[in-house]
Formats: structure tokens, C-alpha cells, sequence
């Protein structure tokens, strides 16, 4: 076991991160000389919000390479409706089985993170988002999930291991404000030691009312925008607040001073707020996202469509109009005129041949937003 309890890549790619009921069946398969070839897919009955994100196939990729299997899969970013096969996969059923487990954590996991993240970079109505959640998962997993955030749309991330090409971004922490003698004091420190391109985000709410704090930081001239991160315990009526510091900010003198909100932000915060919000940064609500409920099923067997009961058997594409609606059909029907197929190919006899790049799978989500 790993000091920190996490499994660590060699045992993830052998397959030695799996469900106990996988590796036993496989013992038996193999005793009884049955390996047959079979073709899976990836889908799920529901989504919140009716609409996912399709992420984590780099990874999903990098744990299927080397097998004898071919992978069709709908490239990251992509939009997905309950019931649509996201993923097929086409092989011998031992020669894959065993990584069902660690195949639909990636799948399941990030794609609830970017789902998460899409809906409120989209709620928010043109404002700036910033995923501030990595603290509310394992550290192991922060890669992934500011990755699965960036893909989501957000602008930036916190997390110093995102990946690269990621901006990351970030204010003060109250125990940094605690440091200093005053709030003042440390504003004006962190002015003067940062490099010019960090924004002066300030922290306006350790120990006074919102409004003072805020009048005081815009006043030192170095603020970029001021930040509130209220406790709820504390907080009443926030669109009150708000809009008493948007008023006093422009009164004084301070209409190019933002307004940054974090602290247990929701989808409901942001649409509630965006009006006067500049930015938001957001937690719980994108890290510990709900997952999407994938499950792997097998649909064909030896060439014959079979599938176990609640499931549509047979090898399926689905076909996207330009206008984004989506059509499922069996995969020997031809797609409506002008439609595109969404499942391609990725892997061909364990060689990985899709594109798993951030830049194209984030490009396909603003422009869904």
C-alpha cells in the first residue's frame, strides 16, 4: 500500500485495479476455454440536466493501448443524451474485461466533473468561472480534475499540477490576510511582491463589514477586483450585499474594480448574481461534481446482436445535425442527410489513432455554450 493510498499507474494499466467478481470470472473463463469476441458499449440512462459532457478519453486511450481491440469513441467534449453510446469496443471479452473498472471510473468521473463545469460556465452568462475545487478531492486526482474543468469551459483553474497549457489562477487565502497586522497590509504586500500579470484580487471579508474592506482595498489603487467569500453563516441577504458594495465601489470612484464571488458557489449563485458578479470562483459544485452513471454492456457476441435485459442490443452510431440533434441508429443504417457520425475511430488493434488533445475537446464545448 502507498503512503498516501493511491494506486499507482503500473497496477491501473495490468489491470490490477478492478472489481474482485472481474478476475474471477476470468480465471473461470479461461479454465473453460471460452474467450469470445464481442463488441461493448459505453452509455448511460441519464444525465443531469438531460445533457452531458463526454470527458476522460485520454485516459481510457492510454488503458487500452497495446490491447487487441478496437476503439470507436466520441471525441472529448463532445455532447451526449441518455441512452447514446458514448464508446464501443470490439474484441475478445478476456482480453479486456478485467479493466471494465478502471475503463468507467475514467469515463464516469471526469465526465461528471466537465458536465458540472459546462453548465455553469454556461449559466453564467458570458462572466469568467474558475474551478476552486481541487481541495475537495483526493490531491492525487487534481490533474484530472482541473483538466476535466477546462475541457467544461471554465477560464482558469487553482491547482498548481494542472496540466499544461491550463491558466492558473488564485487570490489570497484568509489565513494569509490573519498574517498581517491588517488587511491593508497585506494588500499592499501582496502588490508590491507579485509579478505584474497576477490580478490583485483582494480578499475583502476576514474580519470587517464587506463594504469598508472592499472601499479600503479599491483605495490602495492596486486592486483588480474584490473578492467576498462571506461564511453562509454570515451572509443574509447576499444580493443585498452586493449590490451595497457594487454602489459604494461606483460611487467612490471604483467603477473599474470587479466583484469575485467564491465560497460554496452553486449553478443558482451564478445565475443569481452574474448581473453584478464579475467573476466566480467555484468549488464543490464543479470537483465534486456528480458522476455520470456509465455502464459497459455488452451488444453483440460472435456477430449476433444480444443484449441483457434494459439494454438495446446490436452495434449502434449515433448521428449529430448540424443543429446538434442527435440520432441513434444501428450501425449498418445509413445517418440522415447532412448528419455526421459522433462515434470514430480511436484505437485499431491497440494502436491509438484519435485525437485526445484539451484545445479541441474545450473548442467543442464553448461552442456548444
Amino acid at each position: 500500500m502507498s503512503r498516501f493510498h493511491i494506486v499507482n499507474d503500473d497496477t491501473i494499466a495490468r489491470g490490477g485495479c478492478t472489481d474482485i467478481y472481474f478476475a474471477r470470472c476470468e480465471e473461470v473463463l479461461e479454465k473453460e476455454g471460452k474467450n469470445p469476441r464481442v463488441t461493448v458499449e459505453v452509455t448511460t440512462t441519464g444525465v443531469p440536466g438531460g445533457r452531458g459532457i463526454f470527458c476522460g478519453l485520454d485516459n481510457t486511450l492510454a488503458l487500452l493501448e497495446g490491447l487487441p481491440v478496437d476503439v470507436d469513441a466520441m471525441p472529448e467534449g463532445s455532447a451526449f443524451y441518455p441512452r447514446e453510446p458514448v464508446m464501443r469496443i470490439a474484441g475478445r471479452y478476456r482480453d479486456f474485461g478485467r479493466f471494465e473498472t478502471a475503463l468507467l471510473g475514467f469515463l464516469c468521473h471526469a465526465s461528471g466533473v466537465a458536465t458540472a463545469a459546462a453548465r455553469i460556465k454556461g449559466a453564467a452568462g458570458g462572466r469568467q468561472v474558475y474551478s476552486f475545487g481541487s481541495r475537495r478531492q483526493h490531491p492525487a486526482i487534481a490533474p484530472m480534475i482541473e483538466r476535466a474543468a477546462w475541457i467544461g469551459g471554465v477560464d482558469g483553474v487553482s491547482n498548481t499540477t494542472a496540466p499544461p497549457g491550463i491558466p492558473v489562477v488564485g487570490t489570497m487565502p484568509h489565513a494569509y490576510v490573519m498574517c498581517h497586522a491588517s488587511p491593508e497590509e497585506a494588500w499592499t504586500a501582496f502588490d508590491r511582491h507579485m509579478p505584474p500579470g497576477v490580478p490583485r484580487l483582494m480578499l475583502c471579508d476576514t474580519f470587517g463589514d464587506e463594504k469598508e474592506e472592499c472601499l479600503k482595498a479599491a483605495e490602495t489603487g492596486a486592486a483588480t477586483a474584490v473578492r467576498l467569500d462571506t461564511p453562509r453563516s454570515r451572509r443574509g441577504d447576499m444580493r443585498a450585499i452586493l449590490e451595497e458594495v457594487r454602489w459604494e465601489l461606483d460611487t467612490h470612484g471604483h467603477g473599474d474594480v470587479g466583484i469575485f464571488l467564491s465560497g460554496g458557489i452553486t449553478e443558482e449563485d451564478v445565475l443569481a448574481y452574474r448581473d453584478i458578479v464579475t467573476a466566480f470562483g467555484v468549488g464543490g459544485a464543479i470537483a465534486n461534481a456528480p458522476v455520470i452513471d456509465f455502464s459497459l454492456d455488452i451488444v453483440e457476441i460472435e456477430g449476433r446482436a444480444c443484449a441483457k435485459r434494459g439494454k438495446w442490443s446490436g452495434t449502434k452510431q449515433v448521428w449529430e445535425r448540424p443543429d446538434g440533434s442527435h440520432t441513434i441508429l444501428p450501425v449498418s443504417v445509413p445517418g440522415p442527410a447532412e448528419a455526421a457520425p459522433m462515434l470514430v475511430p480511436q484505437v485499431r488493434a491497440g494502436t491509438i489513432v484519435g485525437d485526445t488533445g484539451m484545445g479541441a475537446a474545450r473548442a467543442r464545448v464553448l461552442a456548444l455554450l
